[in-house]
């Protein structure tokens, strides 16, 4: 077949199609017979989905079924070697927590999916997800890979009550997340900061779960960075105590599965699970172009769907912060002061040219009286430009003027606009 014509494939039971969209393309798929997923999700019979640019896409059968796929791929190919059986029987035994839970009036399961970077944690968070909302629950499915930003934008964490299967093309973003401003790409950039927001989002998610007896017994899924080794090993320990997790899905590392088992309690059960043979291992520079991707779609809407707004914002009518001073040697601080307070503290910035291009949070706070550093945020605005003799700077929002707060939240991430 050409191109234009696209390629046909039949896919037998318990296998998957997995392709990746060439950059600056896109790829279409429907299916024409039988049963798929994406990712938990059903795929609906002759329904045309888009992929856009660099998406890289598995697409599995319990049943078998017919795909057809139109566009420019790197790849595509079926394969009858998946670890979706496995996947399943995890979700079944978490399946089996929440009925207890349920009958019970208990607290359902809570899992922390761990492992190196490029292993396909968020992919098994997004199927036990949507396993668990095909059965009618609404679990909770936390992010706290700062570096991906899958709630918010890199930089942040957050968290949201699933009660509809993610999107096909867009997953789990057209559901409103609660988000809390880090600033940084890597938990390492600020580790202090990082542990007291998984610590703040943990009580947060606490609170939510006793005012609902079923997201309460529907449970936690908990996503995290592949920062593995020294403070990120300790980071993923703290993670666990701060939200009491009872089980842990080591994906497709031994050594971190082994050094779980024997530094957690007993009753914290510790999985180790094979990675899908489709994962693919991304440069750094395929990771920043991701972070940017992330960004652009925030903005833009994923087929450029959304129409962002350009306006003015006077220096006198915002409030400019940074999370964290610079780290001073004990015998420069105040009596009584210790150098990882420094890590959590508001420092006030003023206006200067050193803003442009860096994304801003619109933090929640109505005053600078309110812990700021702990409070969620409301959206995010780019700087474009930056007018010292005007007094002001112009910002990228996806909102209409005014903006929803006037307290803001420098991050060290920045982006480009040059749509």
């Amino acid at each position: 077949m050409t191109e234009d014509e696209g390629q046909e494939f039949k896919l037998l039971i318990n296998s998957e199609l997995r392709f990746e969209v060439e950059s600056k393309t896109t790829v279409e798929l429907e299916m024409t017979e039988g049963r798929g997923e994406m990712f938990g999700t059903e795929l609906a019979k002759n329904k045309k989905y888009v992929f856009v640019s660099s998406s890289k896409v598995a697409i599995y059968t319990w049943h078998g079924c017919t795909l057809q796929l139109k566009g420019k791929t790197e790849v595509a190919y079926i394969s009858k070697e998946t670890p979706m059986v496995m996947y399943v029987n995890t979700h079944a035994a978490m399946e089996q927590m929440r009925e207890r839970a349920e009958a019970e009036n208990t607290r359902g399961p809570r899992m922390l999916v761990v492992g190196p970077t490029d292993v396909g944690k968020s992919t098994l968070c997004r199927i036990l997800v949507n396993y668990a909302v095909r059965l009618g629950r609404s679990p909770v499915l936390a992010d706290i890979d700062v570096g991906q930003g899958n709630m918010g934008l890199p930089g942040t964490i957050g968290a949201l009550v699933v009660e509809r299967t993610a999107d096909v093309e867009e997953g789990f973003r057209q559901t409103a997340p609660l988000v809390f401003h880090y600033g940084h790409k890597s938990p390492n950039d600020n580790f202090q900061l990082f542990n007291l927001l998984v610590s703040r989002l943990a009580e947060i998610i606490n609170v939510r779960c006793e005012q609902s007896k079923k997201v309460n017994s529907s449970g936690v899924i908990i996503n995290t960075a592949g920062w593995i080794r020294g403070a990120g090993y300790e980071a993923l320990k703290q993670a666990a105590g701060a939200f009491e997790v009872d089980v842990i899905c080591v994906l497709d590392q031994e050594r971190l599965y082994n050094q779980l088992k024997g530094d957690l309690p007993d009753f914290v059960r510790v999985v180790l699970l094979p990675k899908s043979g489709g994962v693919v291992e991304r440069s750094q520079a395929a990771r920043a172009e991701a972070r940017d991707s992330r960004i652009r779609e925030y903005y833009y809407g994923q087929k450029n769907s959304l129409f962002p707004h350009r306006f003015d914002v006077k220096f006198n009518d915002v409030k400019l912060f940074k999370v964290g001073a610079p780290s001073l040697p004990e015998s420069c601080l105040p009596l009584g002061m210790k150098a990882q307070d420094s890590q959590t503290k508001l420092v006030p910035l003023l206006p200067s040219n050193n803003l442009l291009h860096h994304v801003l949070s619109i933090s929640a706070a109505t005053t600078v009286d309110q812990d700021i550093v702990e409070t969620n945020v409301l959206g995010f605005v780019i700087v474009t430009n930056v007018d010292m003799d005007k007094s002001l700077f112009t910002v990228l929002s996806p909102a209409p003027r005014p903006l929803p707060r006037n307290i803001l939240l420098v991050m060290d991430i920045q982006f480009m606009d040059i749509k």
